[in-house]
């Protein structure tokens, strides 16, 4: 088994820092670079208020690494490809050895 790896995308992962006014801001910080192969599944249209947007639901491929390492991705961070986020849903193992992981994630567009 084997994945066509021809995408750089960068594996972030969303950080609580405290502002002057007792409260937070979220930021996203970088973890890594993953070469990854991105495969679009299903798209849908919606609308946020007045501004259609549009959903996309990607499988995104990576190179396997072991549970609790910081390069393995899990649910709640996000790949970012230029000013493209893919927020990560689900992380499973491609094959039965782990080579590979298979990151189930959303995109979501104003068009």
């Amino acid at each position: 088994m084997s994945a066509r790896l021809d995408r750089l995308l960068v594996l972030e992962e969303s950080q609580r820092l405290a502002d002057a006014a007792g409260g937070y801001a979220e930021t996203w910080v970088p973890l890594g670079e993953v070469w990854a192969e991105v495969t679009a599944r299903t798209g849908r249209g919606a609308e946020f208020g007045a501004v259609p947007t549009g959903r996309v639901n990607w499988r995104i491929v990576v190179r396997g690494a072991p549970v609790g390492v910081p390069s393995r991705p899990e649910a709640g961070q996000r790949f970012r490809e230029g000013s493209r986020v893919f927020r990560i849903e689900a992380v499973a193992e491609k094959d039965p050895q782990g080579r590979f992981l298979t990151c189930f994630a959303t995109e979501e567009v104003a068009t």
